[in-house]
């Protein structure tokens, strides 16, 4: 172990003693209920923006990404709340902002014979949505983190996230059943009272101490983490394809608006579930490397597809694929910072993710307009391949250190 992971991990074991991993699940649940209307309105906010409101598909990308480009500029104060004010502070904050954005989804409804006031409210909604979630998930990785420890940060980044992603699956299906017979105020409702009800099953959780006042400049902590996270970046432009275009896509060639997201969210956590220690138990890059070509694989499957069968294997391949390179670059990432900044570094870290979701899925919409949906899968497979170098890179870079200190008398 390096002086910096010594440093970082003995800093952070000193304020967070281990607690049983059962203390886990209950925050995962609250992930859960919290992300579900997430995932409600993921294959249905295409749908109701290109044939509801009759908008191109550059309007459905800006709608679907919007939500994550509004948290980037969030993950500083979220990660500083969970740091100094303890993530259960940061959750509760979070879920209650999350509730005023399914007020804002039913407001626009009211003005829906002006397509174009009816979205910028609906746009309005998908940023406030995008402060909530920005709040949420950065205290429940820094909370699960705290209970598992800085040793186990890939199951903690891992379970965290199957739990969103569980919410992304079972979402799904029920937004699409939920707008087909009763429209998307039935959306806008569930987005609004969902978060309240999870406030309900957080308050009563047992939080965990805040750090010492000892923060560092959020630039710096972008600095230590910046390359990891170009990695994490590159690799979310698929996952971003598949929660805006893949309904498109699969409507466009004659399917089912809603299974590709479904095997994609489903294999996903599977593989979470049941490989994500892999991170904490081999290099990291090493794993994340393997993922990411995994997942360019399923994404040009996807792309060149020709079937229903064959493009949702596609969309298994890539679900496993990215489903282990977030944690194993997370782990990359957390390394790097000090133990003080956790939250902080975990939110500088998923502002990458934000960047890429947030303008990568407009610019996809673009490359849609000009180019065909399809194009927007070719486009993925080349990223995620980009990751795949930052990877190796990584990796690289680990092996030379160690053998530089194996070289040292």
């Amino acid at each position: 172990m390096d002086r910096l992971e010594e440093h970082a991990t003995t800093g952070f074991q000193q304020s967070h003693q281990p607690r049983s991993t059962a203390a886990v699940l209950p925050i995962m649940g609250a992930v859960f209920i919290a992300f579900l209307v997430i995932g409600i309105a993921l294959p249905v906010l295409p749908l109701h923006v290109h044939q509801g409101l009759g908008l191109g598909t550059f309007l459905v990308g800006l709608v679907a990404g919007s939500q994550f480009a509004v948290a980037i500029l969030s993950r500083a104060w979220a990660g500083r709340q969970a740091d100094t004010r303890g993530p259960k502070h940061a959750v509760i904050a979070g879920l209650a902002i999350a509730a005023g954005s399914g007020l804002l989804y039913l407001l626009s409804l009211s003005l829906i014979a002006r397509p174009t006031a009816s979205v910028s409210i609906l746009l309005l909604g998908r940023a406030l949505l995008g402060v909530g979630e920005s709040f949420i998930i950065t205290g429940a990785q820094s909370w699960a983190l705290a209970i598992l420890t800085v040793r186990n940060t890939s199951k903690a980044l891992a379970w965290v996230g199957s739990a969103m992603f569980a919410a992304f699956a079972a979402g799904a299906p029920i937004g699409s059943a939920l707008y087909t017979r009763y429209g998307f105020g039935a959306v806008a409702l569930t987005t609004m009272l969902f978060p309240l009800v999870t406030l309900l099953c957080v308050v009563p959780l047992r939080g965990v101490p805040s750090v010492p006042p000892m923060q560092a400049g959020f630039m710096r902590v972008v600095a230590l983490v910046w390359f990891p996270g170009l990695g994490a970046a590159l690799s979310s432009i698929g996952f971003g394809a598949i929660t805006a275009f893949s309904a498109l896509l699969f409507v466009a060639r004659g399917w089912a608006p809603w299974p590709a997201f479904t095997v994609f969210a489903s294999v996903f956590i599977l593989t979470r579930l049941f490989l994500g220690h892999l991170g904490d138990r081999f290099a990291p890059s090493k794993v994340a490397l393997i993922c990411v070509l995994i997942e360019a694989a399923g994404l040009a499957l996807i792309w060149l597809s020709p079937s229903l069968s064959l493009a949702l294997i596609g969309a298994g391949l890539t679900g496993f694929g990215y489903s282990l390179v977030y944690p194993g670059l997370g782990v990359e990432a957390v390394r790097a910072a000090p133990a003080e900044n956790r939250g902080l570094a975990m939110g500088a870290y998923s502002a990458f993710l934000d960047v890429a979701l947030g303008f990568g899925t407009p610019a996809l919409g673009f490359l849609a307009d000009h180019a065909g949906l399809g194009s927007v899968f070719g486009a993925s497979t080349l990223a995620a391949l980009g990751a795949a170098a930052i990877a190796a890179a990584l990796l690289k870079s680990h092996a030379a250190l160690r053998s530089g200190a194996l070289a040292c008398p």
